[in-house]
């Protein structure tokens, strides 16, 4: 890592731990992480006869924090490339590839009441950092990409007695100005969304409201995005260049989850969410998600359950609502979608909604052994036609994801996975994925391996 980056963190964090008369604690951690994945149409059906893809990428991460009276903070560099992507000689000097050295957290945390105080877990949170709530299905750090996903925020957190509520905001610019707040949200490098989203939020708000029960817990997400408005010129027949205005697009989503253990041994899921406003191109939303899921424990050893997700869009019945659709906001959709990421992915599928059948099943077989085995179908809640206006299937295909996790030890932990996926003529279609001779078999393996090594803490 670049020393450049990571030693005025030190310097910083040393300096506040010298001057500091009362209790303060600073730590240190860690990460090395490699994935090394064979893909054979993942995301989006391979195009028949085509060459499978085999690369490593590695992921490494260096925490520091630091907490003493009243306030806390962290601070997270990571370096992300692919094996070989580099001369082996030089220091990265392109500007066309997106890995590489970066802030992944950066924030401080401040008590705004003293500990004496009744009302003790009041704080205010700010700068990078991640957005972590619930099943990750709206707000996760979506940890499963070697790159993760963070925002830049403030946070107003309030706990006390199961209560949870945050309170955020965000305001996105791409620079110092002396004029103007208009702002692209065209992202660096990667999607910044679900659903192949090409454009980041210029201003965010959430309120999430969470209560402990005595079988689970249950909460409320309201979340609010809003995009800079944007037109064509009249020359620009093909709209490719927008030109963004004052004003914005405002998106609301509300949504209500619950998850319980019933019995000891049945456990639950349940979320409902509503989307409505208009989407980053204008267009108003009316959208829906609805899911459930259960899992029974079976033994001692066993786990199995089916759930249901179903969440809407315009099904290509309107081509003035081309981009309508349900939108699981900033969520990590590789836990919930299939491990093959064929949907609310960055790949997307058209402005279609999905319903998702699906059984899993989880056999811990030793403490630090687990197998997992998940079925999928993915259906359409309606069908769209071909080309030829012929229609089609509602069915788009089946997947199947094995995974094998072991931990070696408390630092290191070796996961593999295997997935297929069995698609149909409708998957490929223009509604679609939109792939011409598209197979209709899939799959993608991979092996990762994880060290983290135990957080290192030094007390005054």
């Amino acid at each position: 890592m670049d020393k450049k980056i990571y030693l005025p963190i030190l310097v910083l964090l040393f300096s506040l731990h010298n001057i500091q008369n009362t209790f303060a604690q600073f730590s240190v951690s860690g990460q090395l992480r490699t994935r090394t994945e064979l893909r054979n149409g993942q995301g989006t059906p391979q195009v028949e006869d085509t060459v499978r893809a085999l690369f490593t990428s590695q992921r490494t991460r260096l925490n520091f924090g630091y907490a003493a009276h009243r306030f806390k903070i962290y601070a997270s560099v990571q370096d992300v490339r692919v094996w070989g992507q580099d001369a082996s000689s030089i220091n990265r000097i392109t500007t066309d590839a997106y890995d590489g050295v970066m802030l992944h957290e950066a924030w401080g945390e401040i008590s705004l009441v003293d500990t004496g105080k009744v009302i003790k877990n009041l704080t205010l949170k700010i700068g990078r950092q991640e957005l972590v709530y619930d099943d990750v299905r709206f707000l996760g750090n979506l940890d499963w990409l070697q790159q993760a996903r963070r925002h830049d925020a403030a946070l107003i957190k309030f706990e006390h007695k199961g209560w949870t509520a945050h309170l955020g905001v965000a305001y996105n610019q791409s620079a110092e100005r002396k004029s103007n707040t208009i702002y692209s949200g065209t992202p660096v490098g990667y999607p910044v969304s679900t659903n192949g989203m090409s454009a980041m939020y210029k201003s965010m708000q959430f309120l999430y409201v969470g209560k402990k029960l005595h079988f689970g817990n249950a909460s409320i997400l309201a979340f609010k995005d809003d995009f800079s408005k944007f037109h064509y010129a009249p020359t620009d027949v093909n709209k490719i260049t927008p030109i963004y205005d004052r004003g914005v697009w405002s998106r609301y989503t509300i949504a209500g989850n619950l998850f319980g253990t019933v019995y000891r041994k049945f456990t639950i899921a349940l979320t409902a969410s509503y989307q409505g406003g208009q989407y980053r191109e204008g267009t108003n939303l009316n959208e829906y998600l609805v899911s459930a899921s259960a899992l029974y424990a079976v033994g001692r050893k066993l786990s199995v359950g089916p759930g249901i997700d179903m969440t809407s869009g315009n099904n290509g019945s309107d081509p003035t609502k081309k981009f309508q659709r349900f939108d699981p906001l900033y969520g990590t959709p590789h836990k919930f979608w299939g491990l093959m990421d064929y949907f609310y992915v960055a790949d997307g599928f058209g402005a279609n909604g999905l319903t998702n059948y699906y059984l899993k099943t989880k056999y811990k077989a030793k403490d630090n052994l687990t197998f997992s085995l998940d079925a999928h179908e993915f259906v359409l809640p309606s069908a769209v036609a071909d080309s030829e206006g012929k229609l089609l299937t509602k069915n788009l295909g089946t997947e199947f994801d094995f995974v094998l996790n072991y931990g070696m030890t408390k630092a290191i932990n070796i996961e593999v996975g295997y997935s297929a996926m069995l698609s149909t003529e409708t998957m490929a279609s223009a509604k679609v994925k939109n792939v011409k001779r598209a197979a209709d078999f899939s799959d993608w393996a991979y092996v990762m391996i994880s060290i983290k090594p135990a957080e290192l803490v030094f007390k005054n």
